[in-house]
């Protein structure tokens, strides 16, 4: 038969170097898209830091970059926590600040002129590329099929809950640590399939970057060595998995101790015990395996017996000890939270005030994953078939990050990876059945008749113009059923990436500190009230003006106001918090001293009682009573703040307590001037508030943005607040002397 001259041409395009090389060009243009669909909030508002731990974060790298790293390291924040301040060098994940600061150095070396501030938006954006590109290599350890591979990629790239914590200007440790999860995974998979030590450090290096950049990486700690016990009870101990833990482990723990805020935690905590614990149960292993070997299989079996009893007996009594001694730190609140959903809001509710840290609705899995949700399952499905060990710890993981990802909003990031690269298993098997121009090969059944004998004889009974075996017209593998599928599925890729567009456009695109909404005509309507009043402190207030508000806003007052703060999100001291909340929550006599004691120049209040901004103080309030009641019970209590008949009102039913407290009072301060007498309206409780507005003594309307969204009060001082509060006086000249010795103290502690 001759041969074509085309034949040649066709073996060339589709030989290994041409496939080589479009993988390349599809995996640079997924990073591509990734990035793009990243920058709508640049594109639609401008280049801005978003939400409020970015601040902190964009604060603490430019003092990184101008500085020095050493200085960054010992740097004391006098300027936050009034008066106790914060060691910040020691109580933060360095790894975005070092990894910005590395990049700005080199664009600088490179005779780049580029600002900090610009590297610090677009660093998530960038390293989503990155994260697509880590999915991709993750999915390719799992499956043969490289159409697998660029799925989970493409998945990855665009898909919502991913993107919610890395659009541009989203500068918070989420944006370098989901790349260093997936990539760490793909190393340890790597190692575990090898059994080499190289593919174990490197694990153990990422594993340590991972630990400078996120405290998500107890997730990693916990994952890796609940894989290697898995695999151990299903009886897969090999020298490879021995090799791999134990170089990650011995590697990874030393490289995670450098780090200030970790320290000895690894081997101190009860989150790091079940590493440790594994570590050391692989060593029994590995010592039994070397026994067994040397000894009759009846001696080995009694001593085996021993050793077990012998091992757990010591290493459960002594693991008791250290945890009751004190020795080994008991499981942490928030871990609790974790398995019971209930415990932070009865025992930590400053954790529970946190948005992110509820309950994720059912709607939110399908408003981030979209399809994937129904794919997700399948996948899964598809890796018990196999089972390799690579494919259990793809189960692993599913199981871990579903539950979490249900029981906080926040782990949706965790549960994300594993989403993308089973979805895109199953997609991609579904594509490889259905766009393969031959049809499978026959199989032999369990009772040994050739499978085309059943589809022979089920076609028998088919009309005579249906029947054809070798090209059927009806049928899982007919032509019409290949084309119904791959047209479906066409669509729905269309689908998804419509959706992902539209949701990221929309949702995760507006920065928190610049609103938009929309005019009757349906043209946009910036409302820039945050920046606005920051800039107004900015501007006219001095330098060490301290000013107090919640703690949601303290990162971004530091930020952008450049002023003390006495608490911020750092969240550290939950005695501060609750002394802000005890303040904002009572009557002004007991608000003004407290204030004084503190040196408050300004009280700043977030309202949206006009707008309707429902993320104002208002709706927070309730949270600032618990945590402060949690402090003086006796003092502070929240059904004060509730009506006979258990409701939470601001109209004229509002409980005294309610209406005499000072977070009220400036929220509703001269409210009632913008409307006829009577009718003043709050558009977000819905409610019509009293006829006659509450009064202020202790502080004076300093400042109140365009839309009143952000409203500032100066505290008055003694001289203005009048005679007729002898109490707050009283106190007050009661702890000048106290106040006075403390500045001289604190003077003296810099000096030396």
């Amino acid at each position: 038969m001759a041969t074509s001259p085309v034949d040649p041409l066709l073996k060339q395009l589709t030989g290994p170097n041409t496939r080589s090389l479009l993988r390349v060009i599809i995996l640079l243009t997924i990073a591509a898209a990734a990035v793009s669909s990243r920058l709508f909030s640049v594109i639609r508002f401008e280049s801005i830091i978003h939400e409020f731990d970015p601040w902190f974060n964009f604060r603490a790298t430019k003092y990184l970059v101008q500085n020095g790293f050493y200085s960054f390291w010992d740097w004391f924040d006098d300027r936050t926590w009034h008066p106790l301040g914060r060691v910040t060098g020691g109580t933060l994940y360095p790894g975005l600040m070092v990894t910005s600061g590395i990049i700005y150095h080199v664009l600088r070396f490179l005779t780049f002129p580029v600002d900090i501030r610009n590297i610090c938006v677009l660093l998530a954006p960038g390293f989503s590329g990155l994260t697509a590109f880590a999915t991709y290599l993750l999915t390719n350890e799992m499956v043969t099929s490289p159409s697998a591979g660029l799925l989970a990629a493409a998945f990855m790239g665009i898909t919502p809950g991913y993107i919610s914590r890395s659009v541009a200007g989203s500068y918070d440790n989420e944006a370098i640590a989901i790349f260093l999860l997936v990539f760490t995974f793909f190393l340890w998979i790597k190692a575990v399939k090898l059994g080499s030590v190289f593919w174990g450090a490197l694990t153990a290096l990422f594993y340590g970057y991972m630990v400078s950049a996120w405290g998500g990486y107890v997730f990693i700690t916990n994952l890796l060595p609940l894989h290697a016990f898995v695999l151990i009870c299903m009886g897969r101990y090999s020298p490879r998995l021995y090799v791999s833990y134990t170089s990650w482990y011995a590697l990874g723990t030393l490289a995670s101790m450098q780090i200030p805020f970790v320290g000895f935690l690894p081997i101190r905590s009860s989150e790091h015990m079940s590493a440790l614990g594994v570590f050391g149960l692989l060593q029994i292993v590995g010592f039994v395996e070397f026994v067994r070997n040397q000894l009759p299989s009846r001696q080995f079996q009694t001593l085996l017996r021993a050793l077990v009893l012998v091992i757990f007996a010591v290493s459960f009594g002594g693991l008791v000890l250290l945890t009751v001694s004190g020795v080994i730190a008991p499981w942490t609140g928030r871990f609790y939270s974790l398995w019971d959903t209930g415990y932070a809001k009865i025992h930590i509710p400053i954790i529970a005030s946190v948005s992110e840290h509820q309950p994720t609705a059912w709607p939110a899995f399908f408003f981030d994953l979209s399809m994937m949700i129904w794919l997700f399952p399948a996948g899964v499905y598809m890796c018990f078939r196999k089972l390799t060990d690579e494919q259990v710890f793809i189960v692993i993981y599913a199981v871990l990050a579903s539950y979490f990802a249900g029981v906080m909003v926040r782990l949706m990031l965790t549960l994300t990876p594993i989403v993308c690269v089973a979805s895109a298993i199953a997609f991609s098997q579904i594509l490889d059945t259905y766009m393969s121009i031959d049809s499978p090969t026959p199989e032999v059944q369990a009772n040994g008749t050739p499978a085309s004998a059943s589809v022979a004889a089920a076609s028998a009974m088919l009309p005579d113009g249906l029947r054809s075996t070798r090209n059927p017209i009806v049928g899982i593998y007919s032509y019409t059923s290949k084309l119904t599928v791959v047209a479906a599925s066409t669509v729905y890729l269309m689908l998804f990436v419509m959706h992902c567009t539209w949701v990221t456009s929309n949702a995760y695109s507006s920065p928190s500190v610049v609103l938009a909404s929309r005019l009757p005509d349906g043209s946009q309507h910036i409302i820039d009230d945050y920046r606005e009043a920051y800039y107004w402190l900015r501007q006219n207030t001095p330098e060490n003006a301290k000013i107090m508000s919640w703690w949601d806003y303290g990162y971004q007052i530091g930020g952008m106001a450049d002023r003390p703060t006495l608490v911020d999100n750092n969240t550290w001291n939950n005695t501060h918090i609750a002394t802000v909340g005890k303040a904002m929550s009572s009557r002004e006599e007991v608000s003004y001293p407290i204030m004084r004691q503190h040196e408050v120049d300004y009280v700043l209040v977030v309202f949206g009682g006009l707008l309707g901004y429902s993320g104002d103080d208002i709706n927070k309030f309730l949270w600032m009573v618990r945590i402060a009641e949690g402090i003086w019970p006796d003092e502070v209590k929240e059904r004060n703040f509730f009506t006979a008949r258990g409701e939470y009102r601001v109209d004229d039913e509002a409980t005294p307590t309610m209406k005499n407290s000072l977070m009220y009072k400036m929220s509703y301060y001269n409210y009632n001037a913008l409307f006829p007498a009577g009718q003043a309206q709050d558009r977000v409780r819905n409610t019509r508030l009293p006829a006659e507005g509450p009064q202020l003594t202790t502080i004076e309307e300093a400042f109140t943005s365009e839309n009143w969204i952000i409203r500032i009060y100066k505290v008055k001082d003694l001289d203005n607040f009048g005679r007729d509060h002898g109490s707050a006086v009283a106190f007050d000249k009661g702890n000048k002397k106290k106040r006075a010795h403390k500045r001289k103290g604190a003077r003296t502690l810099r000096v030396e």
